[in-house]
């Protein structure tokens, strides 16, 4: 449910905070007051068309923030599967336009258009003009005939999807033989080669990096020579630094008897005295036992020119040679096999054709027995909108190929007037007949949607009377279930609300702006009466608006 809108600095609403509730809102006001212009800002915060020239004049900012309850169980899964799941059973949408660019967020994050698009179709749904065009398109007519269907249809459309997925993977496998004979040996024999260039390597793990140590070694002998004989040389007893401890050392000795203090430093004297030992000896040993080999040298170059030459080729890591190998056995192992796994492969798409065609052809006799379920479902609810004898009929045609949902395309049929053969919705009807469909159509669903906010702009365009107020009728039914918000300038609808604002234009230091204020009970009968009789109210009219205020509740209450 939306609980909460907040308009900021759009057109000429300066800022309205509206407070909905649940059941049937309605907005009505004078032409020109910006009613409309309301249930747009919805449209924006959902992502609808946002510009600069959209903004009140002398401000470079706008705000629109919804605020939705959530206490559905099904929509609380579906949004927390979405990655943004109400936190204390509540979702707020914003978005801003400042400095030519918008910015759209959901609970406090910044999200994608696609994003809030995915968000908002689970919590509000919109019906107008533009969008009850959507009705005239064949693959929103399906899945509105799904819907109706859904619990007698799941069990197919399941069997259906799993086929369809079966058929898929079946088709994507067959087209991979599509090689000529002299395309398929090519490839074989290239794979041949490669595959025997690196098992004849024989690679091992840790190989490389013991090889590249060996090398670096050999490769830098001489310097690593030349260094340890001037080590050997400068920690030596011959002029070298071993010497000079030596000298140190017979000199504290001859004098730490005086001074036992000295002794730590004699102490550390030998300590060093002894390092230097070991050095000398490990430099000493090294040179010793160091030998160079210009053939191994020779042979641990060769080897890693060949490790590298096949990392090159077939992976930067002996890990990844090693996974290339297997894939291109695994290749061989196709191409040798090739004419056999392709009779296979056909035969396995011709398996899965023929069973989601099964499949599909259960599930368009099923929904065409929901058809005739649902266009007697819309006869009788256009029959109490005021179209009388209202045809109703739906056309199957067969789509040239298979989808997850079956082959079937469907086109509602009509015919609004007695003797007139049925024709496509769109060539029958008019916008304010498509609204009232729309509205038929969205009764019979009621139960089936768990979308909590509708949205009806201008679905009482182009009709009045008895047909307004079996349209005020409807909209109280499907608001028993669903929390609607409706712009209105008729008096019938207006009077079934169960929350009424009105919209108008103030004036103030010159600047005009859109205000909205929730009416009370007198405020109520005040303006359903201003509806009815224009600028002059009699007592007549008012005696009417409060007979119609009086009759809408007990509809209701019944």
């Amino acid at each position: 449910m939306l609980s909460n809108l907040h308009v900021k600095n759009i057109a000429l609403i300066h800022e309205i905070d509206i407070s909905f509730e649940k059941g049937l809102n309605v907005i009505t006001g004078e032409t020109g007051a910006g009613k409309s212009l309301l249930l747009g800002s919805v449209n924006l915060a959902l992502g609808g068309k946002f510009s600069q020239d959209m903004l009140r004049e002398g401000t470079d900012n706008a705000l629109v923030e919804l605020i939705f309850t959530v206490d559905d169980e099904k929509t609380v899964q579906k949004l927390t599967e979405s990655g943004y799941p109400p936190e204390d059973g509540m979702m707020i949408i914003s978005r801003k336009l400042s400095g030519g660019r918008t910015i759209s967020r959901i609970n406090g994050e910044t999200c994608t258009a696609a994003q809030l698009k995915e968000i908002s179709e689970q919590l509000i749904n919109i019906h107008g003009q533009r969008e009850n065009q959507t009705l005239l398109k064949k693959e929103k007519q399906l899945e509105i005939l799904d819907l109706y269907g859904k619990n007698e249809l799941e069990t197919k459309f399941n069997k259906v999807e799993d086929s369809y997925n079966l058929y898929i993977k079946a088709k994507n496998r067959f087209a991979e033989y599509s090689m000529d004979e002299e395309a398929r040996l090519r490839e074989l024999s290239m794979l041949e080669y490669e595959v025997n260039e690196i098992e004849e390597a024989s690679l091992k793990e840790g190989e490389e990096e013991e090889l590249e140590q060996k090398y670096r070694i050999m490769k830098n002998s001489r310097n690593i020579v030349d260094a340890l004989n001037k080590v050997h040389e400068f920690t030596g007893y011959d002029s070298g630094a071993g010497d000079l401890i030596g000298r140190a050392i017979q000199e504290i000795s001859s004098v730490s008897e005086y001074d036992p203090a000295l002794k730590d430093i004699a102490d550390s004297l030998a300590d060093v005295d002894a390092i230097l030992g070991d050095i000398n000896r490990s430099a000493a040993s090294y040179l010793d036992d160091y030998t160079f080999s210009e053939s191994e040298f020779a042979e641990i170059e060769e080897r890693l020119d060949k490790i590298h030459n096949l990392q090159a080729k077939y992976g930067s890591t002996i890990e990844k040679i090693e996974a290339y190998l297997e894939k291109a056995s695994d290749r061989i192992e196709f191409l040798t096999n090739y004419e056999e796994e392709r009779v296979k492969a056909e035969q396995d798409l011709e398996d899965s054709k023929n069973k989601l065609e099964e499949r599909c052809v259960e599930l368009s006799e099923a929904r065409k027995k929901t058809a005739k379920e649902f266009s007697n479902a819309i006869k009788e609810q256009m029959e109490e909108l005021n179209f009388a004898q209202a045809v109703i009929d739906i056309e199957f045609t067969r789509s040239s190929s298979y989808r997850k949902n079956g082959f079937d395309e469907i086109e509602i049929m009509i015919s609004t007037n007695p003797g007139e053969p049925v024709k496509p919705l769109a060539k029958v009807a008019s916008g304010g007949e498509l609204s009232r469909i729309m509205l038929a159509i969205r009764n019979i669903l009621a139960d089936e949607e768990n979308t909590g906010t509708l949205i009806f702009d201008e679905i009482d365009a182009g009709i009045s009377g008895r047909t307004a107020q079996r349209v005020s009728e409807k909209m109280a039914s499907i608001a028993s279930g669903h929390q609607i918000l409706c712009v209105s300038h008729l008096a019938q609808i207006a009077a079934m609300a169960d929350k009424h604002f009105l919209i108008e234009k103030s004036v103030s230091d010159n600047k005009t702006q859109t205000i909205v204020r929730a009416l009370n009970k007198e405020e109520e009968i005040e303006e359903i009466a201003r509806i009815l009789g224009g600028s002059k109210i009699t007592d007549a009219v008012y005696n009417n608006a409060i007979e119609m205020k009086q009759l809408a509740s007990d509809y209701k209450n019944k």
